[in-house]
């Protein structure tokens, strides 16, 4: 119990650090971000997420609906590849729509040669650096989340609702829209809240597409106005919408026991309707449209500027980068898988309220976004090195430098902070799996807690254990918006180096380790496809 407290304080204190910053960064600053950065940038934020709901809700909803319930060609197929663009983080979409839809780029090349245009002034061309694009880009990679929520639910709906409708004279849309949409909505909706925590996460996409999001105000007014305080101030705002969307999905959750009274029966294991003429043809094209734009799309962009920077493959930057992207989501993975375990075995061995209330504390820091974090993190960090080094230099004439803030402790910390949750989730699945019988048999053999967790379960959680924190390797691999902020000098991730190279407007040079990070995202989401194929 004592380990489970003090890890609900480690995951707490970067959140509380973010209020004492911003509660004692003075009335000037609060006057100035509340009158000249967030208006905007909360409308921004408020725009961003309805639309991107919006059009993540269309396609995801849609595209589960027909492939639960309709056969057409190429049903299966789509049906798993569906899941692909959850391996291409946000940022490197923005990238490659970017130079898709640019000037330069094939599609407006194209647009040119075809209406026989010579300058950007003969024509019109919707500008990918705008919201319209920040929605697209959101919308293209995000909407797995609402797809795998609403599919899982339609599966375990069965056929009886639907057929009962039916024979009540209800068409195909009108039982989709009456029955099936209202069982699964609280399932829908945790999906929907997962597309705003992300897109809240957000720092990259939104800064290279132009949008001045709540995200984007936070990283600005830090670096570029050089006012923590007044960071941490907009960071407060956003943790006020954080706390909205976690409570909107803690009602839905409480809600899902409404969703579906026959979890037994499976969708699958009845006939899908045929759909007839061109309507199976139209089904198709449907749900292939967002896997070309949210996984081929980017994929192909990456793959193509690869080739043409294969030296790339010996460049120190990016060995450097690899290496340091290993180094630090090892720490955060192993970090992780340890503190989920202590957790769930605090829950395990002692079912009163206070583990129970630890553990959910410390699955706090998954809602914060990775730019809130980093102020967090930053702030206490900061203060504890200048306090050692200023004890040092005074009693023993040595100064220890930064040895939190300056080095890449601060990111494994934050990573950390921000992924428990997942392992958390995966360790406590494989728990219960484990029958408390085992336990009970150790013990009566003299064990004790400890010797029953080293010797009995964790070699029954193998793969629990390797399950949990290849998911946490994969998503610090992949992390920037804490990472940017929280790295030391002349230290480089695979997600940094993408960034900078984007920023200096060098996508071609970013493709290779942008193209490495969406390879080892794939394994996660091919782990989900193997999932759903088995279950079609």
């Amino acid at each position: 119990m004592p380990a489970a407290f003090a890890i609900s304080v480690l995951t707490v204190l970067p959140i509380a650090a973010i209020v004492w910053l911003a509660a004692t960064g003075g009335t000037e600053n609060w006057r100035h971000v509340m009158v000249n950065v967030v208006p905007r940038a909360t409308g921004r934020t408020v725009e961003l997420l309805v639309f991107s709901c919006a059009l993540t809700g269309i396609f995801g909803i849609l595209c589960a609906w027909l492939v639960s319930v309709f056969e057409f060609p190429g049903r299966r197929l789509l049906s798993i590849a569906l899941v692909l663009p959850l391996a291409i983080p946000s940022y490197i979409a923005a990238y490659t729509f970017g130079e898709f839809f640019d000037y330069t780029g094939p599609v407006q090349t194209g647009w040119r040669a075809l209406f026989g245009y010579r300058t950007a002034r003969d024509y019109a061309f919707p500008d990918i650096r705008s919201l319209g694009g920040a929605v697209l880009v959101m919308s293209a990679v995000l909407y797995p989340y609402v797809y795998l929520a609403a599919r899982s639910m339609f599966m375990m709906q069965g056929r009886t609702a639907a057929d009962v409708a039916r024979t009540l004279g209800a068409g195909p849309f009108k039982v989709f829209w009456r029955v099936q949409i209202p069982m699964a909505r609280p399932a829908i909706m945790i999906g929907l809240t997962l597309v705003m925590m992300e897109t809240l996460n957000d720092i990259g996409a939104v800064e290279y597409l132009g949008v001045q999001t709540l995200t984007f105000s936070i990283y600005d007014t830090w670096l570029n106005r050089g006012s923590l305080a007044g960071a941490a101030q907009i960071a407060c705002m956003m943790l006020v919408i954080v706390a909205a969307i976690m409570l909107i999905e803690r009602a839905a959750r409480r809600r899902q026991r409404f969703a579906s009274q026959k979890t037994t029966a499976n969708v699958a294991d009845a006939l899908r309707r045929p759909l007839p003429g061109g309507r199976k043809w139209l089904a198709t094209a449907f749900c292939t449209l967002p896997i070309l734009a949210g996984f081929m799309l980017p994929t192909g962009m990456l793959i193509k500027f690869a080739l043409r920077r294969l030296d790339q493959f010996a460049d120190h930057r990016l060995l450097d980068a690899l290496a340091n992207s290993v180094i630090v989501a090892t720490a955060a993975a192993l970090t992780c898988v340890v503190l989920s375990i202590v957790l769930v075995y605090a829950v395990r061995t002692d079912r009163s309220r206070k583990s129970l209330v630890a553990g959910r504390v410390a699955s706090l820091g998954y809602g914060v976004p990775g730019t809130v974090l980093a102020i967090g993190v930053l702030f206490p960090f900061a203060a504890f090195d200048n306090a050692l080094d200023g004890f040092l230099r005074d009693h023993v004439g040595l100064s220890s430098g930064l040895l939190l803030s300056g080095t890449g402790f601060a990111i494994v910390y934050a990573a950390t902070v921000r992924f428990l949750t997942m392992a958390e989730g995966t360790v406590d699945a494989g728990f219960q799996k484990l029958s408390p019988h085992l336990d009970m048999a150790a013990r009566t053999l003299g064990h004790s807690a400890a010797r029953t967790l080293f010797s009995t379960l964790i070699p029954n959680l193998r793969p629990a254990i390797f399950t949990a924190a290849l998911l946490v390797f994969i998503e610090t691999l992949k992390e920037l918006s804490a990472t940017i902020l929280l790295r030391p000098f002349n230290f480089n991730t695979l997600a940094t180096l993408v960034y900078e190279d984007a920023s200096r407007a060098q996508v071609e040079d970013a493709s290779v380790a942008a193209l490495i990070i969406v390879l080892a995202g794939l394994v996660p989401v091919l782990f989900v496809s193997r999932t759903l194929d088995g279950r079609s």
